[in-house]
């Protein structure tokens, strides 16, 4: 019976390893998922932040445009001057006049405000570059590792579950059969190891004298708490 109880503490360990490989089988391509909307994100702020400084330069652009054909205007209006009869005429003119240089000043404050604001957000655009490049070399990097891991998961199952069905042809039918019940009724976990005195199941103590027996005796034991097929081992190996 130890024999088959070391069996059944192997194939625990396979199905564990199975079960865990099939969970991040599935949770991979969400991962990356994740990973490519991260970069995805911070590349459109990049974008919204380079959208920002052209929409800047087109209304400095616009701006100096403005300016340009208003200084044509009081050109034009200047050499009027000389040509009219009356004095009405002449102070209307320089009324217009007055207008055109109050806007063109109020256009080269905006400008100037504008120039400022761009050099400001050009600042902000190379430290966002600086960040969403050193993003991508390091999610790239992550993305290329966990792409790697899902082309490899299903030939490593393939092996697992071959190692997994070997072990299950030395076991004893009906043992086998207690311990798909027990798995299936605890969440895939049917063996635990039982460590001074505690069940490595549910974490609760058996009976001192059953613990006394389970260090000495080769036959099978179930926790009397959690039902799960309990085993003792003078070593902690590692399974809680």
């Amino acid at each position: 019976m130890k024999e088959q109880i070391l069996l059944l503490v192997e194939l625990q360990k396979i199905d564990s390893g199975i079960k865990r490989m099939e969970i991040r089988k599935k949770e991979l391509p969400g991962v990356l998922d994740k990973l490519r909307e991260e970069l995805h994100l911070s590349e459109e702020k990049m974008e919204d932040e380079r959208k920002k400084i052209d929409d800047l330069y087109k209304r400095h652009r616009d701006g100096e445009n403005d300016l340009k054909k208003r200084n044509e205007d009081l050109k034009k209006i200047k050499s009027r001057l000389f040509d009219v009869k009356t004095n009405r005429e002449y102070q209307a003119l320089l009324k217009e006049m007055d207008i055109i240089s109050e806007k063109n000043d109020k256009t080269e404050n905006d400008i100037i405000d504008v120039l400022e604001v761009i050099d400001k957000v050009r600042e902000g655009l190379e430290e966002r570059e600086k960040e969403f490049n050193a993003l991508r070399i390091k999610q790239e990097k992550e993305i290329i590792k966990i792409e790697s891991e899902i082309n490899s998961i299903d030939s490593v199952l393939l092996d697992i579950r071959g190692k997994n069905s070997e072990i299950k042809g030395k076991i004893n039918t009906d043992l086998l059969e207690k311990y798909d019940i027990i798995k299936q009724k605890r969440h895939g976990r049917a063996v635990v190891q039982v460590w001074e005195g505690i069940c490595g199941g549910c974490h609760v103590n058996i009976p001192p004298q059953m613990y006394n027996e389970l260090q000495q005796s080769e036959v099978l034991m179930l926790c009397p708490h959690c039902n799960r097929i309990i085993y003792w081992n003078d070593k902690n190996n590692g399974e809680k």
